[in-house]
């Protein structure tokens, strides 16, 4: 009977514990159906901790996208997503907001379109009107942002570049913005060829280079950051995409931090990019 009511005294002990522990914004894995891409897509969106609480209540969103090879995953598993935003929410230096991590294709991850794969198309047409008619999004540009790391960082900036009239703000980590011949591209995978060259299709550098005056100021109108470390691949490319911006008088945030294309690298990023955007959304 004592061991009885010593575990009985544990369980509502335990019970009590969990009822008091502070709320937290919380990852939720889901999918969507896809007319453009034929398949249903999955993503990951992170619901701030007033979510649930607070129906009345419409946020902000960011839409964060992994790199090549990775998955709607990445940032909640490798770049701790979660414990990141909820510690710059709780610390008053973000406001909340929601984060979208989208599955940009395991098999052939490209975010650019391609025969048999219009991903930029769903993207645009069919990810953020579902986003926000699914979830208490405020849908307009000053509260839309984009960011995202390596394959998904020249993403971002393709996709602002595209549609500056969508995205207050971009942060581009480790932005892989042209072919590279890199010594781990397998040259006899065609593939791989097809997914570089499409990255070579929409290079960002020659994109600002071929800019309209009219395409240059719209540029201006999105708050842009381009955060590269010094020991990555992606670095030269990166420096030669801020000239081209800096030449054509597109203001940005430019940080060269110590580090390489890895995910320790990324996710101290993180806690640099959830800011940034949320000062431009308190705009």
């Amino acid at each position: 009977m004592k061991k009885l009511l010593s575990s009985l005294v544990l369980i509502l002990f335990v019970f009590v514990a969990v009822a008091q522990m502070p709320a937290m914004g919380k990852i939720e894995y889901k999918k969507m159906p896809s007319k453009i891409l034929n398949l249903d897509r999955e993503y990951a969106i992170y619901l701030p901790k007033s979510y649930a609480s607070n129906p009345d209540k419409k946020y902000p969103v960011l839409y964060l996208l992994h790199g090549g090879g990775g998955a709607h995953t990445d940032w909640p598993e490798k770049g701790s997503l979660a414990g990141v935003a909820n510690q710059v929410m709780d610390a008053n230096e973000a406001t909340e907001m929601i984060v979208v991590c989208p599955e940009a294709g395991k098999n052939f991850m490209n975010y650019f379109n391609s025969p048999g794969w219009l991903y930029e198309d769903y993207f645009f047409q069919e990810l953020i009107p579902y986003i926000e008619s699914n979830y208490r999004v405020i849908a307009d540009k000053k509260h839309r942002a984009i960011a995202g790391l390596s394959m998904g960082g020249g993403g971002t900036i393709v996709y602002a570049s595209h549609h500056p009239e969508l995205f207050c703000a971009a942060y581009a980590m480790s932005a892989y913005i042209y072919r590279q011949n890199l010594p781990f591209i397998n040259q006899s995978d065609p593939v791989q060829v097809k997914l570089h060259q499409l990255v070579e299709d929409n290079n960002c550098v020659k994109f600002v280079q071929n800019a309209s005056k009219e395409k240059i100021e719209a540029m201006k109108t999105v708050s842009w950051f381009i955060d590269c470390g010094d020991d990555d691949f992606t670095f030269k490319p990166n420096l030669e995409l801020i000239t081209a911006m800096q030449a054509a008088g597109i203001p940005m945030q430019i940080r060269v931090r110590d580090g390489g294309h890895t995910w320790e690298y990324w996710h101290s990023a993180l806690y640099i990019a959830i800011p940034f955007v949320s000062n431009c959304f308190r705009m």
